[in-house]
């Protein structure tokens, strides 16, 4: 059961196949009421389910998390309490904004902007300016000329530092500061909509000297990154420390092959003339699944590597999985895609080599060309399927984030995840969308959707990671 200001980012997170209600607030539209809420998390658990309320920011700083376990409490539902980080302290740290410090304030007060039912406010606007600390009013935006004033009248001085921060620590955040008396003023010229965070106080004067987050090389920026499910998002995390918000999705499933004949018959089956041997592996994937069969098969590896036996990997996370199990490679092409890989081994093979290929059931149709115009006996065998992950709900939501103009470019790392992304993805103009790839065959399957390709020098992450700075970069902050 999540929240409205859950982002994409951490949605993403969520496992495939988990079971999602939407119970978000906005202003003048709440999908559910508290009691609803409230209800709904009971029913739930008593169902015997296992029930996450997930929230932002703090379940119990003006996030309801004490009225939703009331009923829990009354009718005997364990739950648990994760404390989350207040957007009070969040947003204001993001937009470099201390709320104490010693030499101007040693306390803050947070206070919710909301008015009463009646509409008339809570705010005891005297005892907040006699308290001298830093004031931090959350779901105010609304009514920040109101909060303005009422800190004017009860005697704060007008030039007391004042800054709203909106869509705090994400991408779109923005920052404005300005003195009290012209807070809200420059609030309605720039458009400030909620959610937004108020902070008013002398901290607020500071923010020139400790601003940071839009000082990042990727600040500003959103990247949806596509990954089969099981890669380590490598991709994602450069992204993310360079301040960029990464969506993560992986667009495939790998399915290793279950009594996989064709493989074990090969692994059993050598070649035992004196002729050359090539395997060769076109992912890293592919050298996990390999050697885990292998392991399955009771066979040694002495018997697989008799004879005059070549290894030949596709690119360098190929060549790195590989050396993981102690094997070294012959032969990396220069370019890191199928068609170079066949391509220099044809070149590179003796006449009349036997070639062993181990990879996806759908394998790329570049590869296998070259060698056998060459004439080598050429053998695919495959060891796993890959199945596209369709999405529900997050699917809404990232089509949502593309039309608001809020995610700016989508990773491939090969063909098969923009298949997986377009079939998630479903029916959707693409002529828009910003696709970075990691090389000319990928490039090829996204502009079959008609999207507007660019392609990393090198297939590498480095070299996909290098085009992004320099398309998407801050350059003023390198």
């Amino acid at each position: 059961m999540y929240d409205a200001l859950i982002s994409l980012e951490i949605f993403g997170q969520i496992p495939p196949g988990k079971e999602l209600i939407y119970v978000g607030k906005r202003v003048g539209n709440h999908t559910y009421s508290q009691t609803e809420i409230n209800e709904t998390l009971l029913r739930e658990a008593g169902k015997g389910k296992k029930v996450l309320r997930l929230k932002g920011g703090d379940p119990f700083i003006f996030g309801r998390g004490g009225e939703e376990l009331e009923l829990l409490a009354r009718e005997g539902v364990p739950f648990e309490i994760v404390p989350g980080i207040t957007s009070a302290a969040a947003a204001a740290a993001y937009a470099g904004i201390p709320v104490t410090h010693r030499d101007y304030v040693s306390s803050f007060h947070v206070i919710t902007g909301h008015a009463r039912k009646d509409g008339e406010s809570r705010i005891q606007y005297e005892a907040l300016v006699k308290a001298g600390g830093t004031l931090v009013f959350l779901m105010g935006i609304a009514a920040l000329e109101r909060i303005s004033g009422g800190l004017l009248r009860a005697g704060m001085d007008k030039e007391t530092p004042a800054a709203v921060i909106e869509q705090g620590t994400t991408s779109m955040q923005r920052k404005i500061t300005a003195k009290l008396d012209t807070i809200a003023e420059r609030a309605r010229k720039e458009q400030i909509q909620a959610p937004a965070v108020i902070v008013v106080g002398q901290v607020c004067g500071l923010e020139k000297d400790f601003a940071w987050a839009e000082k990042r090389l990727l600040a500003g920026r959103q990247f949806l990154v596509t990954r089969p499910a099981e890669h380590q998002p490598a991709l994602a995390g450069r992204l993310r420390s360079m301040g960029a918000q990464v969506i993560e999705m992986p667009a495939i499933q790998v399915r290793p092959m279950e009594e996989n004949v064709k493989l074990e018959q090969a692994l059993r089956e050598q070649i035992l003339d004196e002729q050359e041997k090539w395997m060769v592996f076109t992912s890293s994937i592919g050298v996990r699944i390999f050697f885990e069969t292998l392991g399955k098969s009771g066979l040694d590896i002495r018997d697989i590597l008799r004879g005059r036996v070549k290894i030949a990997a596709i690119g360098r996370a190929t060549k790195k999985k590989l050396l993981e199990y102690g094997w070294q490679t012959d032969l990396v092409p220069e370019e890191y895609c199928a068609g170079a890989l066949g391509r220099e081994l044809a070149e590179r093979a003796a006449e009349g080599s036997s070639v062993r290929i181990f990879r996806a059931r759908k394998g790329s149709e570049e590869l296998l060309p070259p060698l056998l115009e060459r004439g080598l006996r050429v053998e695919d065998i495959p060891l796993y399927d890959t199945e596209h992950q369709i999405y529900g709900e997050e699917r809404g939501r990232i089509r949502e984030g593309f039309a608001k103009g809020h995610i700016d470019a989508v990773t491939f790392t090969s063909a098969s995840t923009v298949r997986g992304f377009a079939e998630a993805m479903g029916d959707m103009d693409y002529t828009g969308l910003e696709a970075v790839c990691i090389g000319r065959q990928t490039a090829r399957e996204a502009k079959k959707y008609g999207m507007r390709i660019r392609i990393s020098e090198q297939a590498s992450i480095g070299s996909m990671v290098e085009l992004l700075i320099s398309v998407y970069g801050n350059r003023e902050n390198e």
